[in-house]
Protein backbone atom coordinates (compact mmCIF):
# COMPACT_ATOMS: atom_id res chain seq x y z
CA UNK A 1 0.00 0.00 0.00
CA UNK A 2 1.20 3.57 -0.45
CA UNK A 3 2.27 5.46 2.09
CA UNK A 4 3.74 9.22 2.62
CA UNK A 5 6.85 7.50 4.54
CA UNK A 6 8.99 8.88 1.81
CA UNK A 7 12.73 10.68 1.26
CA UNK A 8 12.46 14.42 -0.79
CA UNK A 9 15.87 14.30 -2.98
CA UNK A 10 16.65 17.72 -4.90
CA UNK A 11 18.89 20.10 -6.31
CA UNK A 12 16.61 23.13 -6.61
CA UNK A 13 15.71 22.41 -10.30
CA UNK A 14 14.23 19.14 -9.67
CA UNK A 15 13.01 16.95 -6.68
CA UNK A 16 11.90 12.99 -6.52
CA UNK A 17 10.51 10.93 -3.68
CA UNK A 18 11.52 7.87 -3.00
CA UNK A 19 10.28 5.16 -0.88
CA UNK A 20 11.34 2.41 1.70
CA UNK A 21 12.49 0.15 -0.98
CA UNK A 22 14.55 2.67 -2.69
CA UNK A 23 11.87 3.00 -5.63
CA UNK A 24 11.63 6.23 -7.27
CA UNK A 25 7.96 6.82 -7.23
CA UNK A 26 7.53 10.50 -8.16
CA UNK A 27 9.18 12.84 -10.19
CA UNK A 28 8.53 15.69 -12.43
CA UNK A 29 10.91 16.54 -15.48
CA UNK A 30 12.33 19.42 -16.55
CA UNK A 31 11.23 21.30 -13.04
CA UNK A 32 9.02 20.64 -10.56
CA UNK A 33 5.70 21.77 -12.18
CA UNK A 34 6.50 19.51 -14.81
CA UNK A 35 5.38 15.85 -16.71
CA UNK A 36 5.42 13.76 -13.74
CA UNK A 37 7.58 10.82 -15.52
CA UNK A 38 7.74 8.90 -12.23
CA UNK A 39 4.21 8.83 -10.92
CA UNK A 40 3.60 5.02 -9.71
CA UNK A 41 2.16 7.31 -5.87
CA UNK A 42 -0.81 8.02 -8.00
CA UNK A 43 -1.17 4.97 -9.37
CA UNK A 44 -1.59 1.55 -8.88
CA UNK A 45 -0.44 0.16 -12.28
CA UNK A 46 2.98 -1.53 -11.99
CA UNK A 47 4.01 -0.49 -15.68
CA UNK A 48 5.57 2.71 -15.44
CA UNK A 49 6.15 5.83 -13.49
CA UNK A 50 9.08 4.29 -11.10
CA UNK A 51 13.03 3.42 -11.07
CA UNK A 52 13.78 0.50 -9.17
CA UNK A 53 16.84 -0.99 -7.62
CA UNK A 54 15.33 -4.60 -6.70
CA UNK A 55 17.15 -7.10 -4.45
CA UNK A 56 15.97 -10.82 -5.15
CA UNK A 57 14.86 -12.60 -1.97
CA UNK A 58 15.14 -8.98 -0.07
CA UNK A 59 14.30 -9.33 3.70
CA UNK A 60 15.24 -6.09 5.22
CA UNK A 61 15.67 -2.79 4.38
CA UNK A 62 17.27 0.30 6.04
CA UNK A 63 17.26 4.10 4.98
CA UNK A 64 18.75 7.48 6.15
CA UNK A 65 20.16 10.42 5.22
CA UNK A 66 23.85 11.33 5.08
CA UNK A 67 24.25 13.73 8.09
CA UNK A 68 22.96 17.43 6.90
CA UNK A 69 22.68 16.84 3.50
CA UNK A 70 19.80 16.27 1.01
CA UNK A 71 21.49 12.90 0.37
CA UNK A 72 19.53 9.56 0.75
CA UNK A 73 21.45 5.91 1.23
CA UNK A 74 19.35 3.05 1.45
CA UNK A 75 20.51 -0.10 2.33
CA UNK A 76 18.71 -3.82 0.95
CA UNK A 77 19.72 -6.99 2.59
CA UNK A 78 19.13 -10.50 1.33
CA UNK A 79 17.70 -13.27 2.94
CA UNK A 80 21.38 -15.26 2.41
CA UNK A 81 23.06 -12.49 4.06
CA UNK A 82 23.91 -10.09 1.06
CA UNK A 83 23.52 -6.71 0.82
CA UNK A 84 23.53 -3.34 -1.31
CA UNK A 85 23.86 0.26 -0.80
CA UNK A 86 22.06 2.84 -2.99
CA UNK A 87 23.13 6.56 -2.50
CA UNK A 88 20.58 8.64 -4.05
CA UNK A 89 20.90 12.92 -4.62
CA UNK A 90 20.59 15.49 -7.35
CA UNK A 91 23.79 17.42 -7.48
CA UNK A 92 24.19 20.38 -6.38
CA UNK A 93 27.03 22.35 -5.57
CA UNK A 94 29.40 25.64 -6.96
CA UNK A 95 31.32 25.31 -10.12
CA UNK A 96 32.73 27.98 -12.18
CA UNK A 97 31.44 30.98 -9.54
CA UNK A 98 27.79 29.90 -10.23
CA UNK A 99 25.81 26.96 -8.65
CA UNK A 100 25.40 23.67 -10.67
CA UNK A 101 22.40 21.99 -10.61
CA UNK A 102 21.51 20.27 -13.69
CA UNK A 103 18.48 18.78 -14.30
CA UNK A 104 19.62 14.95 -12.99
CA UNK A 105 18.95 12.07 -10.38
CA UNK A 106 22.02 10.28 -9.59
CA UNK A 107 21.89 6.45 -8.54
CA UNK A 108 24.67 4.85 -7.17
CA UNK A 109 24.45 0.97 -6.13
CA UNK A 110 27.21 -0.19 -4.56
CA UNK A 111 27.90 -4.15 -3.28
CA UNK A 112 28.01 -4.34 0.98
CA UNK A 113 28.60 -7.57 1.57
CA UNK A 114 27.97 -11.25 -0.13
CA UNK A 115 26.56 -12.01 -3.18
CA UNK A 116 23.41 -9.66 -3.97
CA UNK A 117 21.73 -9.97 -7.23
CA UNK A 118 19.64 -7.05 -8.36
CA UNK A 119 17.39 -5.40 -10.85
CA UNK A 120 16.84 -2.08 -12.44
CA UNK A 121 13.83 -1.29 -13.52
CA UNK A 122 13.66 2.33 -14.98
CA UNK A 123 10.01 2.56 -16.25
CA UNK A 124 9.14 6.16 -17.25
CA UNK A 125 5.75 7.84 -17.99
CA UNK A 126 4.82 10.76 -20.07
CA UNK A 127 1.74 12.50 -20.76
CA UNK A 128 0.56 13.09 -17.23
CA UNK A 129 0.97 9.00 -17.16
CA UNK A 130 -1.14 8.23 -20.32
CA UNK A 131 1.70 7.24 -22.50
CA UNK A 132 5.27 5.35 -22.22
CA UNK A 133 8.41 6.97 -23.72
CA UNK A 134 10.34 5.47 -26.70
CA UNK A 135 13.23 3.62 -26.25
CA UNK A 136 16.38 4.26 -27.84
CA UNK A 137 20.20 3.52 -26.62
CA UNK A 138 23.62 3.72 -27.74
CA UNK A 139 27.29 2.03 -26.43
CA UNK A 140 26.76 3.89 -23.03
CA UNK A 141 22.94 5.60 -22.72
CA UNK A 142 19.47 4.70 -22.62
CA UNK A 143 17.04 7.34 -24.24
CA UNK A 144 13.46 7.47 -22.97
CA UNK A 145 12.36 9.84 -25.89
CA UNK A 146 8.76 11.40 -25.31
CA UNK A 147 7.00 14.25 -26.82
CA UNK A 148 8.20 16.89 -24.86
CA UNK A 149 11.53 15.47 -23.18
CA UNK A 150 13.98 12.96 -23.90
CA UNK A 151 15.99 11.72 -20.52
CA UNK A 152 18.89 10.11 -20.91
CA UNK A 153 20.55 7.42 -18.80
CA UNK A 154 24.22 7.23 -18.65
CA UNK A 155 25.62 4.06 -16.74
CA UNK A 156 28.16 1.67 -16.51
CA UNK A 157 25.21 -1.44 -15.88
CA UNK A 158 24.79 -3.58 -18.67
CA UNK A 159 21.92 -1.50 -20.67
CA UNK A 160 20.45 -5.25 -21.81
CA UNK A 161 20.04 -5.80 -17.95
CA UNK A 162 18.42 -2.55 -17.47
CA UNK A 163 16.49 -2.43 -21.09
CA UNK A 164 15.43 -6.40 -20.45
CA UNK A 165 14.94 -6.07 -16.67
CA UNK A 166 17.08 -8.91 -15.87
CA UNK A 167 18.83 -9.87 -13.09
CA UNK A 168 22.65 -10.13 -12.28
CA UNK A 169 25.06 -10.10 -9.79
CA UNK A 170 26.40 -6.90 -8.26
CA UNK A 171 30.24 -7.80 -8.01
CA UNK A 172 31.66 -3.70 -7.00
CA UNK A 173 29.31 -1.24 -8.12
CA UNK A 174 27.09 0.74 -10.71
CA UNK A 175 25.99 4.26 -11.58
CA UNK A 176 23.22 5.59 -13.40
CA UNK A 177 23.27 8.71 -14.15
CA UNK A 178 19.82 10.21 -15.34
CA UNK A 179 19.16 13.60 -16.58
CA UNK A 180 18.72 15.41 -19.72
CA UNK A 181 19.22 14.12 -23.51
CA UNK A 182 23.09 15.37 -23.43
CA UNK A 183 26.77 13.93 -24.02
CA UNK A 184 28.65 12.83 -20.48
CA UNK A 185 32.04 13.93 -20.35
CA UNK A 186 33.79 11.13 -18.62
CA UNK A 187 33.22 7.61 -17.12
CA UNK A 188 29.56 7.88 -15.20
CA UNK A 189 31.43 6.44 -12.10
CA UNK A 190 34.10 8.50 -11.74
CA UNK A 191 31.64 11.23 -12.45
CA UNK A 192 29.29 10.12 -10.14
CA UNK A 193 31.98 9.20 -7.25
CA UNK A 194 32.61 13.26 -8.29
CA UNK A 195 29.24 14.50 -8.19
CA UNK A 196 28.23 12.90 -4.88
CA UNK A 197 31.68 14.28 -3.19
CA UNK A 198 30.45 17.73 -4.33
CA UNK A 199 27.02 17.81 -3.17
CA UNK A 200 27.75 16.18 -0.40
CA UNK A 201 30.34 18.93 0.64
CA UNK A 202 27.79 21.45 -0.76
CA UNK A 203 24.94 20.64 1.57
CA UNK A 204 27.09 20.66 4.65
CA UNK A 205 28.84 23.30 4.49
CA UNK A 206 25.05 25.13 3.93
CA UNK A 207 23.91 24.19 7.41
CA UNK A 208 27.11 24.86 8.63
CA UNK A 209 26.03 28.42 8.03
CA UNK A 210 22.51 27.74 9.95
CA UNK A 211 21.75 29.93 12.64
CA UNK A 212 19.72 27.18 14.16
CA UNK A 213 18.13 27.17 17.66
CA UNK A 214 20.21 24.70 20.44
CA UNK A 215 17.05 22.32 21.02
CA UNK A 216 15.89 20.42 18.19
CA UNK A 217 18.85 20.75 15.86
CA UNK A 218 18.33 17.42 13.94
CA UNK A 219 14.67 18.14 12.89
CA UNK A 220 15.10 22.04 12.35
CA UNK A 221 18.33 20.97 10.24
CA UNK A 222 15.89 18.48 8.24
CA UNK A 223 13.25 21.06 7.88
CA UNK A 224 15.57 23.77 6.84
CA UNK A 225 16.87 21.75 3.93
CA UNK A 226 13.34 20.83 2.84
CA UNK A 227 12.24 23.77 2.63
CA UNK A 228 15.46 25.17 0.73
CA UNK A 229 14.96 21.66 -1.96
CA UNK A 230 10.82 23.24 -2.49
CA UNK A 231 12.67 26.54 -3.53
CA UNK A 232 12.96 26.95 -7.68
CA UNK A 233 16.52 28.45 -8.28
CA UNK A 234 15.80 29.68 -11.76
CA UNK A 235 13.06 31.94 -10.66
CA UNK A 236 13.17 32.22 -7.28
CA UNK A 237 9.82 30.85 -6.65
CA UNK A 238 8.92 28.23 -3.85
CA UNK A 239 6.54 25.72 -3.85
CA UNK A 240 4.05 24.62 -1.62
CA UNK A 241 4.68 21.60 -2.07
CA UNK A 242 6.43 18.43 -4.58
CA UNK A 243 3.11 16.64 -5.32
CA UNK A 244 -0.38 16.89 -6.22
CA UNK A 245 -3.50 15.56 -5.08
CA UNK A 246 -2.50 13.71 -2.31
CA UNK A 247 -6.34 13.81 -0.79
CA UNK A 248 -6.45 15.75 2.34
CA UNK A 249 -8.30 13.06 3.79
CA UNK A 250 -8.91 9.46 2.95
CA UNK A 251 -11.61 9.45 -0.14
CA UNK A 252 -12.67 13.19 0.31
CA UNK A 253 -11.79 14.75 -3.24
CA UNK A 254 -10.02 17.17 -1.55
CA UNK A 255 -7.09 16.65 -4.14
CA UNK A 256 -5.36 19.91 -5.39
CA UNK A 257 -1.75 20.07 -7.25
CA UNK A 258 0.33 22.07 -4.67
CA UNK A 259 3.01 22.58 -7.29
CA UNK A 260 2.95 26.32 -7.50
CA UNK A 261 3.94 29.58 -5.53
CA UNK A 262 1.34 30.80 -3.39
CA UNK A 263 2.71 34.17 -1.97
CA UNK A 264 1.29 33.56 1.49
CA UNK A 265 3.31 30.25 1.46
CA UNK A 266 6.27 31.48 0.08
CA UNK A 267 6.44 34.68 2.42
CA UNK A 268 5.62 32.39 5.43
CA UNK A 269 8.99 30.15 3.78
CA UNK A 270 11.11 32.99 3.64
CA UNK A 271 10.75 34.30 6.83
CA UNK A 272 11.35 30.90 8.03
CA UNK A 273 14.65 30.61 6.27
CA UNK A 274 15.17 34.14 7.32
CA UNK A 275 15.22 33.42 11.22
CA UNK A 276 17.57 30.58 10.35
CA UNK A 277 20.18 33.01 8.43
CA UNK A 278 19.60 31.42 4.55
CA UNK A 279 19.36 35.14 2.80
CA UNK A 280 20.15 33.95 -0.92
CA UNK A 281 16.85 32.31 -0.84
CA UNK A 282 14.74 34.96 0.30
CA UNK A 283 16.68 37.58 -1.96
CA UNK A 284 15.83 35.26 -4.91
CA UNK A 285 11.84 35.22 -3.78
CA UNK A 286 12.20 38.90 -3.37
CA UNK A 287 12.98 38.86 -6.79
CA UNK A 288 10.62 36.44 -7.84
CA UNK A 289 8.02 38.81 -6.04
CA UNK A 290 8.60 41.95 -7.24
CA UNK A 291 8.26 40.77 -11.06
CA UNK A 292 5.03 39.63 -9.53
CA UNK A 293 3.98 42.91 -8.91
CA UNK A 294 5.33 44.93 -11.91
CA UNK A 295 3.30 42.23 -13.61
CA UNK A 296 0.02 43.23 -12.15
CA UNK A 297 0.56 47.12 -12.47
CA UNK A 298 -1.41 48.03 -10.03
CA UNK A 299 -4.20 45.84 -10.57
CA UNK A 300 -5.14 42.81 -8.51
CA UNK A 301 -2.73 40.01 -7.46
CA UNK A 302 -3.83 36.44 -7.55
CA UNK A 303 -3.31 34.20 -4.69
CA UNK A 304 -1.08 31.98 -6.86
CA UNK A 305 0.96 31.92 -9.72
CA UNK A 306 3.07 29.33 -11.68
CA UNK A 307 7.03 29.12 -11.03
CA UNK A 308 8.15 30.93 -13.40
CA UNK A 309 5.39 33.62 -12.97
CA UNK A 310 2.52 32.86 -15.36
CA UNK A 311 -1.28 33.83 -14.15
CA UNK A 312 -2.87 30.92 -15.36
CA UNK A 313 -2.68 27.69 -14.13
CA UNK A 314 -5.91 25.98 -15.68
CA UNK A 315 -7.10 22.89 -13.93
CA UNK A 316 -7.69 19.52 -15.37
CA UNK A 317 -8.37 16.07 -14.23
CA UNK A 318 -6.15 13.48 -15.80
CA UNK A 319 -7.42 10.11 -16.44
CA UNK A 320 -4.01 8.63 -16.67
CA UNK A 321 -3.96 8.08 -13.31
CA UNK A 322 -5.77 6.06 -10.40
CA UNK A 323 -5.12 8.63 -7.98
CA UNK A 324 -3.02 7.83 -4.29
CA UNK A 325 -4.53 4.32 -3.66
CA UNK A 326 -7.00 4.96 -6.10
CA UNK A 327 -8.83 7.83 -4.40
CA UNK A 328 -9.02 9.86 -7.23
CA UNK A 329 -9.31 12.50 -9.33
CA UNK A 330 -5.41 13.84 -9.75
CA UNK A 331 -5.80 17.10 -10.77
CA UNK A 332 -3.32 18.91 -13.09
CA UNK A 333 -3.22 22.98 -12.24
CA UNK A 334 -4.98 24.98 -9.76
CA UNK A 335 -8.37 27.11 -10.19
CA UNK A 336 -7.46 28.80 -7.12
CA UNK A 337 -5.76 31.40 -9.10
CA UNK A 338 -8.91 32.84 -10.08
CA UNK A 339 -9.79 33.70 -6.45
CA UNK A 340 -9.92 36.95 -4.76
CA UNK A 341 -7.96 36.58 -1.98
CA UNK A 342 -7.26 39.80 0.06
CA UNK A 343 -4.41 38.28 2.15
CA UNK A 344 -2.01 38.21 -0.65
CA UNK A 345 -1.20 41.97 -0.31
CA UNK A 346 0.16 41.91 3.06
CA UNK A 347 1.87 38.41 2.00
CA UNK A 348 3.70 39.95 -0.47
CA UNK A 349 4.55 43.54 1.52
CA UNK A 350 5.84 41.22 4.38
CA UNK A 351 7.93 39.35 2.45
CA UNK A 352 9.75 42.56 0.88
CA UNK A 353 10.05 44.28 4.37
CA UNK A 354 13.27 42.08 4.83
CA UNK A 355 15.13 43.78 1.94
CA UNK A 356 14.50 47.38 3.42
CA UNK A 357 15.97 46.61 6.74
CA UNK A 358 18.36 43.56 6.76
CA UNK A 359 21.62 44.94 6.06
CA UNK A 360 22.91 41.54 4.74
CA UNK A 361 21.06 41.41 1.84
CA UNK A 362 23.20 42.48 -0.88
CA UNK A 363 20.64 44.11 -2.84
CA UNK A 364 18.86 46.91 -0.69
CA UNK A 365 15.64 48.12 -0.93
CA UNK A 366 15.39 52.03 -1.82
CA UNK A 367 12.48 54.41 -2.95
CA UNK A 368 11.99 53.20 -6.23
CA UNK A 369 10.99 49.49 -4.76
CA UNK A 370 9.23 51.06 -2.42
CA UNK A 371 7.33 53.12 -4.74
CA UNK A 372 6.36 49.57 -6.63
CA UNK A 373 4.89 48.46 -3.74
CA UNK A 374 2.57 51.12 -2.45
CA UNK A 375 0.37 50.28 -5.50
CA UNK A 376 0.09 46.66 -3.45
CA UNK A 377 -0.67 48.66 -0.58
CA UNK A 378 -3.58 50.83 -2.39
CA UNK A 379 -5.29 47.45 -2.86
CA UNK A 380 -5.09 46.49 0.13
CA UNK A 381 -6.96 49.63 1.45
CA UNK A 382 -9.61 49.29 -1.32
CA UNK A 383 -10.75 45.63 -0.14
CA UNK A 384 -9.75 45.35 3.24
CA UNK A 385 -13.31 45.28 4.24
CA UNK A 386 -14.69 43.34 1.17
CA UNK A 387 -15.66 39.74 0.65
CA UNK A 388 -13.22 36.54 -0.55
CA UNK A 389 -12.42 33.62 -0.46
CA UNK A 390 -10.65 33.30 2.44
CA UNK A 391 -6.66 31.77 3.97
CA UNK A 392 -8.63 28.46 3.28
CA UNK A 393 -9.77 29.29 -0.22
CA UNK A 394 -12.97 27.97 0.05
CA UNK A 395 -14.59 27.95 -3.24
CA UNK A 396 -17.94 28.10 -3.03
CA UNK A 397 -18.28 31.02 -0.58
CA UNK A 398 -17.40 34.55 -0.13
CA UNK A 399 -17.19 37.01 3.02
CA UNK A 400 -15.21 39.18 4.90
CA UNK A 401 -12.47 36.92 6.53
CA UNK A 402 -10.70 38.76 8.81
CA UNK A 403 -7.35 37.45 8.49
CA UNK A 404 -7.57 38.49 4.81
CA UNK A 405 -8.45 42.07 6.66
CA UNK A 406 -5.93 41.88 9.03
CA UNK A 407 -3.56 41.05 6.43
CA UNK A 408 -4.23 44.44 4.23
CA UNK A 409 -3.90 46.42 7.62
CA UNK A 410 -0.52 44.46 7.81
CA UNK A 411 0.46 45.70 3.93
CA UNK A 412 -0.48 49.33 5.20
CA UNK A 413 1.80 49.32 8.56
CA UNK A 414 4.58 47.71 6.81
CA UNK A 415 4.15 50.51 4.13
CA UNK A 416 4.73 52.93 6.69
CA UNK A 417 7.18 51.46 8.50
CA UNK A 418 9.48 50.94 5.58
CA UNK A 419 8.79 54.88 4.32
CA UNK A 420 9.76 55.55 7.73
CA UNK A 421 13.10 53.66 7.08
CA UNK A 422 13.65 55.62 4.03
CA UNK A 423 12.97 59.08 5.96
CA UNK A 424 10.05 59.36 3.64
CA UNK A 425 7.80 61.44 6.08
CA UNK A 426 4.87 62.34 4.13
CA UNK A 427 4.14 58.85 2.72
CA UNK A 428 4.89 57.59 5.98
CA UNK A 429 2.06 59.25 8.23
CA UNK A 430 -0.30 58.69 4.97
CA UNK A 431 0.18 54.38 5.75
CA UNK A 432 0.24 54.56 9.42
CA UNK A 433 -3.17 57.12 9.11
CA UNK A 434 -4.47 53.97 6.69
CA UNK A 435 -3.21 51.47 8.94
CA UNK A 436 -4.97 52.99 11.91
CA UNK A 437 -8.46 53.40 10.41
CA UNK A 438 -8.26 49.65 8.76
CA UNK A 439 -7.39 48.67 12.68
CA UNK A 440 -10.17 50.18 14.25
CA UNK A 441 -12.94 48.77 12.21
CA UNK A 442 -11.31 45.53 12.25
CA UNK A 443 -11.45 45.70 15.75
CA UNK A 444 -15.36 46.37 15.53
CA UNK A 445 -16.49 44.54 13.33
CA UNK A 446 -14.35 41.17 13.72
CA UNK A 447 -14.84 41.16 17.68
CA UNK A 448 -17.93 38.69 18.53
CA UNK A 449 -19.22 40.43 21.77
CA UNK A 450 -21.36 37.87 22.69
CA UNK A 451 -18.47 35.43 22.41
CA UNK A 452 -16.02 37.59 23.61
CA UNK A 453 -13.33 37.11 21.18
CA UNK A 454 -12.29 37.92 17.81
CA UNK A 455 -14.51 35.41 14.86
CA UNK A 456 -13.09 34.37 12.02
CA UNK A 457 -14.94 36.35 9.66
CA UNK A 458 -16.73 40.39 9.89
CA UNK A 459 -20.21 40.07 12.00
CA UNK A 460 -19.74 36.52 12.47
CA UNK A 461 -19.55 33.80 15.12
CA UNK A 462 -17.29 31.33 14.11
CA UNK A 463 -13.87 30.51 14.83
CA UNK A 464 -10.83 29.52 12.30
CA UNK A 465 -7.15 28.99 13.38
CA UNK A 466 -5.80 31.63 11.48
CA UNK A 467 -6.43 34.08 14.49
CA UNK A 468 -3.97 32.56 16.18
CA UNK A 469 -1.47 34.76 14.17
CA UNK A 470 -3.08 38.06 15.44
CA UNK A 471 0.23 38.77 17.74
CA UNK A 472 2.32 37.13 15.57
CA UNK A 473 1.34 40.22 13.08
CA UNK A 474 1.67 42.76 15.36
CA UNK A 475 -1.97 43.31 15.22
CA UNK A 476 -2.48 42.59 18.96
CA UNK A 477 0.53 43.88 21.44
CA UNK A 478 1.38 40.59 23.35
CA UNK A 479 -0.74 40.22 26.79
CA UNK A 480 -4.04 41.70 25.16
CA UNK A 481 -6.35 40.71 26.84
CA UNK A 482 -8.35 40.14 23.41
CA UNK A 483 -5.74 37.42 22.47
CA UNK A 484 -6.27 35.49 25.48
CA UNK A 485 -10.02 35.01 24.98
CA UNK A 486 -9.53 34.87 21.06
CA UNK A 487 -7.71 31.41 22.22
CA UNK A 488 -9.20 29.85 24.52
CA UNK A 489 -12.52 30.62 21.82
CA UNK A 490 -9.97 28.64 19.33
CA UNK A 491 -9.16 25.75 21.88
CA UNK A 492 -13.23 25.04 22.44
CA UNK A 493 -14.05 25.28 19.14
CA UNK A 494 -10.92 23.35 17.03
CA UNK A 495 -8.85 21.36 19.24
CA UNK A 496 -9.37 17.59 18.60
CA UNK A 497 -7.40 16.08 21.42
CA UNK A 498 -4.01 17.19 20.50
CA UNK A 499 -4.34 18.76 17.32
CA UNK A 500 -6.21 21.76 15.84
CA UNK A 501 -8.26 22.08 12.86
CA UNK A 502 -8.30 24.85 10.59
CA UNK A 503 -12.09 26.06 11.02
CA UNK A 504 -14.93 22.58 11.76
CA UNK A 505 -17.37 24.56 9.70
CA UNK A 506 -18.83 22.61 6.84
CA UNK A 507 -17.13 23.67 3.11
CA UNK A 508 -17.56 22.97 -0.22
CA UNK A 509 -17.16 18.97 0.95
CA UNK A 510 -18.06 18.66 4.23
CA UNK A 511 -16.41 19.25 7.24
CA UNK A 512 -13.12 18.67 7.28
CA UNK A 513 -12.17 15.49 8.76
CA UNK A 514 -8.19 15.49 9.40
CA UNK A 515 -6.24 18.26 11.23
CA UNK A 516 -3.82 20.60 9.48
CA UNK A 517 -0.47 20.53 10.61
CA UNK A 518 0.48 23.99 10.76
CA UNK A 519 -2.67 25.16 12.93
CA UNK A 520 -1.08 22.95 15.85
CA UNK A 521 2.20 24.73 15.52
CA UNK A 522 0.74 28.00 15.52
CA UNK A 523 -1.04 26.98 18.42
CA UNK A 524 2.27 26.19 20.07
CA UNK A 525 3.85 29.77 19.86
CA UNK A 526 0.28 31.32 20.55
CA UNK A 527 0.82 29.07 24.07
CA UNK A 528 4.49 30.30 24.52
CA UNK A 529 2.85 33.70 23.99
CA UNK A 530 0.22 33.29 26.83
CA UNK A 531 3.60 31.90 29.18
CA UNK A 532 2.33 28.58 28.82
CA UNK A 533 5.33 27.21 28.05
CA UNK A 534 5.06 23.60 29.57
CA UNK A 535 2.18 22.86 27.72
CA UNK A 536 3.51 24.19 24.77
CA UNK A 537 6.64 21.76 24.83
CA UNK A 538 4.48 19.08 25.16
CA UNK A 539 2.17 19.51 22.25
CA UNK A 540 5.46 20.50 20.20
CA UNK A 541 7.02 16.82 21.10
CA UNK A 542 3.93 15.16 19.80
CA UNK A 543 4.18 17.43 16.72
CA UNK A 544 7.67 15.58 16.02
CA UNK A 545 5.92 12.64 16.56
CA UNK A 546 3.82 12.92 13.68
CA UNK A 547 6.90 13.29 11.36
CA UNK A 548 7.84 10.17 9.33
CA UNK A 549 11.12 8.45 9.66
CA UNK A 550 13.25 11.08 7.67
CA UNK A 551 11.75 13.71 9.63
CA UNK A 552 9.15 15.05 7.05
CA UNK A 553 5.75 15.97 7.05
CA UNK A 554 2.57 16.51 4.81
CA UNK A 555 -0.41 18.85 4.93
CA UNK A 556 -3.11 16.80 6.96
CA UNK A 557 -2.99 13.98 10.24
CA UNK A 558 -5.51 11.92 10.78
CA UNK A 559 -5.09 11.15 14.59
CA UNK A 560 -7.18 8.13 14.82
CA UNK A 561 -5.50 6.18 12.16
CA UNK A 562 -1.35 8.01 12.82
CA UNK A 563 -1.66 8.76 8.67
CA UNK A 564 -0.29 12.06 7.31
CA UNK A 565 -2.55 13.19 4.21
CA UNK A 566 -2.39 15.99 1.91
CA UNK A 567 0.09 16.75 -0.30
CA UNK A 568 3.72 15.99 0.90
CA UNK A 569 6.22 17.95 1.73
CA UNK A 570 4.45 20.02 2.80
CA UNK A 571 6.05 23.97 3.11
CA UNK A 572 3.49 25.00 5.49
CA UNK A 573 4.44 22.03 7.74
CA UNK A 574 8.01 22.56 7.83
CA UNK A 575 7.56 26.35 8.70
CA UNK A 576 5.80 25.58 11.54
CA UNK A 577 8.51 23.44 12.55
CA UNK A 578 11.11 25.64 12.24
CA UNK A 579 9.22 28.81 13.79
CA UNK A 580 8.18 26.44 17.13
CA UNK A 581 11.30 25.59 17.85
CA UNK A 582 13.08 28.34 17.30
CA UNK A 583 10.41 30.20 19.91
CA UNK A 584 10.79 27.15 22.51
CA UNK A 585 14.88 26.65 22.27
CA UNK A 586 16.39 28.10 25.57
CA UNK A 587 19.65 30.23 24.23
CA UNK A 588 22.72 29.14 23.03
CA UNK A 589 24.39 31.05 26.32
CA UNK A 590 21.83 28.99 28.49
CA UNK A 591 22.93 25.36 27.16
CA UNK A 592 26.24 25.12 29.23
Amino acid sequence: MKTLDLALIGNCTIGALVDADANINWGCFPRPDGDPMFCALLTDADDCGYFAVELVDCERTEQHYLENTAILQTRLYDQTGGGVEITDFAPRFGQYGRIFRPMMLVRRVRRLVGSPRITLRLRPACGDGAGRPQITWGSHHIRYVAPTLTLRLTTDASLTAIMQETSFFLEDSVTLLLGADETLQGAADEIGRRFLDETTQYWQEWVRNLAIPFEWQSAVIRAAITLKLNAYDDTGAIIAAMTTSIPEAAGSSRNWDYRYCWLRDGYFVVNALNRLGVTRTMEQYLAYIVNIAAQADGGPLQPVYGIDGRAELGEREVPGLAGYRGMGPVRIGNLAYRQVQHDVYGSAILAATHIFFDQRLTRRGDEALFRRLEPLGEQARRCYDQPDAGLWELRGSARVHTFSAVMCWVACDRLARIAKQLQLAERSAYWQEQAQQMHAIICHRAWNQKRGAFVSTFDGDAMDASLLLLVELDFLEVGDPRFVATVAAVETDLRRGDFIFRYVENDDFGAPENAFLICTFWYVNALVTLDRRKEACALFEKLLAVRNRHGLLAEHYDSASGEQWGNFVQTYSMVGLINAAIRLSIRWDQAF
